[in-house]
């Protein structure tokens, strides 16, 4: 790792830890973060969003070991489906109402999760030692931005840190699908 990104990454992880909203590349579009755990930090997404806090928010770690107390609950089927999927782009809406806090879970029972094969991303979790809020870059029913150039348009200064990089390459976001049923929720 270059002492550039070394820094950038030191320097995202300590303002996560003090509360901050940033925003980073992701497997296909630029994603808000924050600790889960910040209920004031999660507000601040979905005001930034214009979101509905009632909808819920996904959870991106950097490995299944991260996500290993919600996996447990699973039928051994189900969890198989899902390391079969990780890391990679999708996310699975699981059975949970403690790993989550209520405000990331929202109205649901349940958490969607993903464990990312984006790098900075993964790095930026074991760079907190936790799992991140991640959602899109953009209000609601805008697109969501591709770059850094476009979140900051949308977003500006009540963003507390951009963290540069490049996008993984994909073009759609992470599909989502139940983990119960495996039906999917969201083509990606």
């Amino acid at each position: 790792m270059t002492s550039v990104l070394s820094y950038r990454l030191r320097r995202a992880a300590d303002l996560l830890r003090a509360g901050a909203v940033l925003a980073h590349p992701t497997e296909a579009v630029w994603g808000l973060a924050c600790l889960p755990g910040d209920a004031a930090a999660v507000a601040r997404i979905c005001e930034l969003k214009q979101r509905d806090p009632g909808k819920g928010l996904l959870l991106v770690a950097d490995s299944v070991e991260r996500l290993a107390p919600l996996l447990a609950a699973l039928p051994p089927a189900r969890r198989d489906a899902l390391l079969a999927s990780w890391p990679g782009p999708v996310s699975w809406v699981i059975p949970d109402t403690e790993f989550a806090p209520d405000w990331v879970r929202g109205r649901h029972p349940s958490v969607a999760v993903r464990v990312s094969d984006h790098p900075l991303t993964a790095q930026l979790c074991r760079a907190v030692g936790s799992c991140l809020v991640s959602t899109s870059a953009n209000p609601a029913g805008r697109e969501p931005a591709r770059s850094q150039y476009q979140a900051q348009r949308y977003f500006g200064a009540a963003v507390n840190y951009y963290l540069p990089g490049r996008l993984g390459g994909r073009t759609q976001p992470s599909r989502i699908c139940d983990a119960l049923s495996g039906d999917i929720l969201r083509p990606g």
